[in-house]
């Protein structure tokens, strides 16, 4: 256990300079005193630099948080080092507090900024936002950072606290399956709930600063279930939704192919009716599966004879799976998927047959402005800690921050995730004024543009941090880990839902769909 305050001695700054040398080694770190005689040995920097004449019986703080994180003092381990503190002083600096607001220049959205206003926000919105940061803090974020490092899927304990809130039903937008549901113990009414709450839940689980977790955490229910929910019978929606929203039943989206990514029309995957015309014969293979591996239900686009049709596959008999090892945790379930003459009832259709093209293209619109929303939040996120690091690392006997070239590419990550956060806003708004079929109609553009825009301006963030953060940038713990993981697992967003280039090119292609012909210069 931690020492208690009724332990800890009351000291001054020359008690604890009289033990400076091997063998009685004490040092303060925030006015707290700790006793590393014993410790010396198994610092992982070596037994020296506790010795060195700067910190024996010195003030550590700034040597130690310019190596450390401040959560290595939270540690147990760490906290039993602690036998005092200095008399008169307060501590300065202070850990995670679950649920609580950043005070960090732009750390948070402008909405949730003290001081400031929004137009899109309402105080459901911001119950909301308190509520689901207190879940994230406290039953997600744990099980992120040991999962994201061991590679297991998410705890089916934290799948099932999310249930019991509706974390799953809310995630996969707006809409009828929400009727009669409790979403997060009544903040929020189901006939009120937008793709603003919407957004609230996704920017606030990205927070956990771990990619393939993040997938993992059944991302392939918000792009696989949508279209179940809006072009599935009523018998298939009663028999798939509830088992998959009560976190029972997984589901995944299954188009990517060896063969074609964003090019869907190049798919090979088949799918042909049997001669009675009961059942669909699916044949073909899938990769890049986001949780794939554990899967029970694939949403599926096929080639049939009529063009191109979207199918809802049971895992069974001639479907099998296997992990596919990517640049981010396994957690995620990514798969290469095998569908071997898969046996498919013709009920399990979603949406018209041959008309398999607008059911995607319509899915695509609500999966890429979910990415964006993710994206926005990761790059802020990255933004306050570089911003921490700027203000608390010295170099050249100054703080970082006093360096003009470090300021200059902070500005511009700033500039980027505002002017990301701003546009996303914009088209969420339009969201909630729009039909299904509208949004699919309009926004298709729009959406592919602004995840083009979010994706580019991720990757120029994440160089620009690893080059503030240096050599910690590209170590995976200490310092600059959240760093490194993020320039580690950048590109997943540039690609996943349509590469960046291909997303440019539709934005531009419906762009010009609507010029008019008496438009000239």
């Amino acid at each position: 256990m931690a020492a208690t305050s009724k332990q800890l001695q009351k000291l001054t700054r020359d008690d604890v300079a009289k033990h400076n040398k091997d063998g009685d080694l004490w040092v303060t770190i925030d006015s707290k005193v700790y006793d590393l005689t014993r410790f010396k040995n198994l610092h992982p920097g070596g037994a020296a630099v506790l010795l060195d004449d700067d910190i024996a019986g010195q003030d550590a703080t700034d040597a130690f948080y310019g190596l450390h994180r401040h959560e290595v003092l939270e540690r147990p381990q760490y906290q039993r080092l602690q036998i005092g503190y200095i008399d008169g002083e307060e501590s300065s600096f202070k850990g995670r507090i679950g649920g609580e607001i950043s005070k960090v220049p732009y750390a948070e959205p402008t909405w949730l900024a003290e001081g400031y206003h929004s137009p899109y926000f309402k105080e459901s919105h911001r119950r909301l936002q308190q509520a689901v940061r207190k879940f994230h803090d406290e039953i997600i974020y744990p099980d992120a950072q040991a999962r994201e490092e061991d590679g297991k899927r998410p705890s089916l304990e934290v799948i099932q606290k999310m249930a019991e809130v509706n974390l799953h039903a809310m995630r996969t937008g707006p809409g009828k399956h929400l009727k009669g549901l409790t979403l997060m113990d009544g903040i929020v009414k189901p006939e009120e709930f937008d793709y603003f709450h919407e957004l609230v839940i996704h920017q606030e689980l990205t927070r956990c600063g771990a990619r393939g977790y993040g997938d993992g955490l059944l991302a392939g229910a918000i792009i696989g279930l949508p279209p179940v929910l809006n072009f599935g019978s009523p018998e298939i929606k009663a028999r798939i939704v509830p088992e998959v929203l009560s976190g029972k039943k997984f589901i995944c989206l299954a188009i990517s192919e060896a063969f074609a990514g964003s090019d869907v029309m190049g798919l090979k995957t088949t799918a042909k009716k049997t001669a009675d015309g009961k059942h669909w014969i699916v044949t073909g293979t899938k990769k890049w599966i986001t949780n794939g591996h554990f899967a029970d239900y694939f949403t599926v686009g096929c080639k049939t004879d009529d063009g191109f049709t979207v199918i809802l596959v049971e895992r069974g008999e001639g479907v099998e799976t296997s992990p596919i090892k990517t640049s981010y945790s396994s957690t995620a379930g990514t798969a290469y998927v095998t569908f071997d003459n898969v046996k498919v009832p013709v009920g399990n259709t979603l949406g018209p047959e041959g008309g398999g093209i607008f059911v995607m293209l319509s899915n695509f619109n609500h999966e890429r402005w979910v990415m964006v929303t993710s994206s926005a939040r990761a790059q802020r996120t990255i933004v306050e800690e570089c911003l921490k690091w700027v203000s608390q690392r010295k170099a050249f006997g100054k703080p970082l921050a006093s360096q003009a070239v470090i300021r200059s590419k902070i500005a511009a990550m700033i500039a980027r995730v505002e002017s990301v956060q701003s546009w996303l806003e914009n088209i969420t708004h339009q969201m909630n004024n729009m039909s299904y079929k509208e949004q699919a109609k309009h926004l298709a553009g729009p959406i592919a543009l602004l995840k083009m825009y979010a994706t580019q301006s991720a990757q120029e963030t994440a160089r620009d941090a690893v080059q503030i953060f240096g050599g910690r940038g590209i170590t995976r713990t200490g310092m600059g880990r959240f760093i490194e993981h993020y320039h580690r697992t950048i590109t997943f967003d540039s690609l996943l839902g349509g590469a960046e280039d291909v997303l440019g090119d539709l934005g531009v292609r419906q762009a010009l769909r609507g010029m008019p012909s008496s438009a000239k210069l």
